[in-house]
């Protein structure tokens, strides 16, 4: 079964492999917005779990980027993790540089946000208030059908991901400012 990293140890973990301040940042916010999910989808009592997942998913992008979801599995195999948190957080780069399809709602969510959070961040960026409190989903849709802006967040990792969830595009969206709006409030990242 291995073992449930506390959240300090997975923090610990993720700077060993990762030294990069947008990298580290990119994983608290992901983190934030798998907890809020969490809650928000009746796994309350898995809060952290999920928190941990999200605070991990991207484990060996720093180091090992030509085989990430893939060096990963390695590393957190060879420290005794469970092996839930090696399969999520490896599944949301399914069809990207892994086959492993995300089938909890937990690996659903991850794989829906994680581009997601990107992309919505880098709106509030752009606004004069650099936050996503008044951040609208108009604003997100507009820039969503723009491939320029934030090119990195692949749009069609997002739309199958709200496919996965059974969830229509607005709807994540809208779900996901919410969540960062939560994440901006209680740790000031966006």
């Amino acid at each position: 079964m291995g073992t449930i990293p506390t959240r300090e140890e997975a923090w610990e973990l993720l700077k060993e492999y990762n030294q990069d301040e947008f990298h580290l940042k990119h994983a608290q916010i992901v983190e934030g917005a798998m907890k809020y999910f969490s809650r928000e989808l009746g796994y309350g009592e898995e809060e952290e779990f999920w928190g941990i997942v999200g605070l991990l998913h991207d484990l060996d992008f720093g180091m090992y980027p030509e085989e990430h979801c893939t060096k990963s599995q390695e590393i957190m195999s060879d420290k005794g993790i469970d092996e839930r948190i090696i399969r999520a957080t490896a599944s949301h780069g399914y069809v990207i540089t892994v086959d492993i399809k995300p089938e909890h709602e937990m690996e659903k969510v991850l794989y829906a946000v994680d581009e997601l959070t990107g992309l919505i961040g880098a709106c509030a960026i752009m606004r004069p208030s650099k936050s996503t409190m008044d951040l609208e989903l108009s604003s997100v849709k507009k820039k969503f059908k723009t491939p320029k802006f934030a090119a990195g967040c692949s749009r069609e990792v997002i739309s199958r991901g709200a496919e996965m969830l059974g969830w229509e595009l607005e709807d994540l969206i809208q779900r996901t400012i919410l969540a960062l709006r939560e994440v901006e409030q209680t740790t000031g990242l966006v």
